[in-house]
């Protein structure tokens, strides 16, 4: 999510600042890369891992896909063997299918690629069945023992593009939220670049503890001036 980029007349790009962690104005400020554990998430039920773990896809595209595979050949299969126990005969298929199977080399070229295709639509099953998937959703901790939430990356960086709009002295910014990190880069107007880089700090912070993550992604936060134009 981009918002167009404003301009000064005399306004000159400067640098990006970073504020030092550790002063007596931002003791509990995270800093830029700073660990989740840095955040302090809202209590979660006892006994309870609070989600820690990803949702799980439920896969329907590629289950789709392998059942209608499986329908079409088992039931081209089914088709020919009622048809020769009706006294039909064999179809022509299945002979060439035959013959092709004992005439070939297990070196043959057409042979070797429909293994590898074969290894490989395999492979791929398997890491669709031992993965989790949906990478877009953030677990979040449970407040009730029947509910899981979780939010999506999307709407996260929304959240914080938000709030970080709210902050005087910001005329756009930018927010990408990853499963270990979230990347805010803001354009100030006016203001030192300092201030409104402490106050980003702050408001953000709050704000990654609001949506009550389980893992609370690390914060990075950039501030520069609008580019001049022409």
């Amino acid at each position: 999510m981009s918002e167009p980029q404003g301009s000064e007349g005399t306004t000159q790009r400067l640098p990006v600042l970073e504020k030092d962690v550790g002063d007596d104005n931002g003791a509990d400020r995270p800093a830029q890369s700073a660990s989740a554990a840095e955040f302090e998430p809202p209590p979660h039920l006892d006994g309870e891992d609070g989600g820690n773990r990803r949702f799980w896809s439920a896969r329907r595209v590629p289950a789709g896909i392998v059942a209608l595979l499986l329908l079409v050949v088992v039931g081209a299969f089914l088709y020919d063997i009622v048809a020769v126990r009706a006294g039909h005969s064999v179809l022509a298929w299945r002979k060439e299918l035959a013959r092709q199977l004992a005439e070939r080399p297990l070196d043959d070229t057409w042979v070797l690629v429909g293994a590898g295709v074969a290894a490989a639509l395999g492979l791929w099953l398997i890491v669709l069945a031992v993965t989790p998937g949906l990478r877009d959703v953030l677990p979040m901790r449970r407040t009730h023992p029947d509910v899981r939430p979780g939010l999506s990356r999307r709407a996260a960086a929304m959240v914080l593009r938000d709030r970080a709009m709210e902050v005087a002295g910001v005329q756009s910014a930018r927010a990408r939220v990853r499963r270990r990190k979230a990347d805010v880069r803001a354009l100030s107007h006016f203001r030192e670049l300092d201030d409104v880089r402490n106050d980003l700090d702050d408001v953000l912070a709050e704000a990654i503890r609001g949506l009550g993550l389980t893992r609370p992604p690390a914060l990075s936060v950039h501030v520069t001036r609008p580019g001049r134009k022409g």
